[in-house]
């Protein structure tokens, strides 16, 4: 016990480094993909078959590939065979190129989450807000983008909480992550930071975990059977 006391000088400021740029590319992430994930559905979606069987290929491309090799490639791919090495080689480039890596790998996986809980949207709820004077733009932000939202609400934290644990690959590309950092030090005989890693991820994801049934529960549209367009008619 008085050798760890003696080490956590040293050691804790290397993993708390290790922490942020974890949570750094967990948020950046997050950002990145939620959004552009919305995009790829609406592609897949679309009724132009090329644009749709494109969007379908990459979709298929991504989900069936390890993230992984897609981090591999992102960051090896321009400097080894288009001979222009764009990301550099600082810790800089190669954070960048996992969070691209890490948004296109997460925004496919999305896509796909939200083009199950569009098309869980009864065709007749389109019908009816048609019959009410709705726009198609007015009808999927005030009809279905609400129950949408209820309906993808568990897949996406179980996806967010992936995310979480997934932010340790990043380390293949050299990211200084947290598990990475820890990873330095057991390499000469210093294990315990190791299990420091492994409470980091259970009290993150038990925060997730807690702040998306807070969010579950505050989307229980169906308590108000008319609330989405009371509120949408003032």
């Amino acid at each position: 016990m008085e050798l760890i006391l003696e080490q956590m000088p040293i050691v804790l400021p290397a993993l708390n480094a290790g922490f942020l740029q974890t949570l750094k590319l967990f948020i950046v992430t997050l950002a990145g993909s939620l959004p552009l994930g919305l995009i790829i559905a609406f592609g897949a979606m679309s009724k132009f078959k090329p644009l749709s069987l494109l969007t379908k290929l990459v979709i298929w491309i991504i989900r069936g590939t390890p993230l992984m090799i897609q981090l591999l490639i992102i960051y090896y791919f321009p400097g080894l065979v288009l001979d222009n090495p764009i990301w550099g080689s600082g810790e800089k480039g190669r954070f960048l190129a996992a969070a691209v890596a890490f948004i296109f790998n997460y925004a496919c996986y999305f896509a796909e989450i939200y083009r199950a809980g569009i098309s869980a949207v009864p065709v007749g709820q389109y019908e009816a807000a048609k019959l009410l004077g709705y726009s198609k733009s007015q009808t999927f932000i005030y009809i279905v983008l609400p129950q949408v939202v209820k309906h993808i609400l568990p897949p996406v934290a179980n996806e967010t909480i992936t995310l979480v644990k997934d932010t340790s690959l990043a380390r293949v590309i050299g990211v200084h992550e947290i598990i990475m950092e820890a990873e330095n030090y057991s390499r000469v005989g210093i294990i315990w930071p190791l299990f420091y890693t492994g409470v980091f991820f259970l009290l993150f994801n038990g925060i997730l975990t807690l702040l998306f049934g807070y969010i579950e529960k505050k989307l229980d549209y169906y308590k108000n059977g008319v609330k989405i367009y009371e509120n949408y008619n003032g």
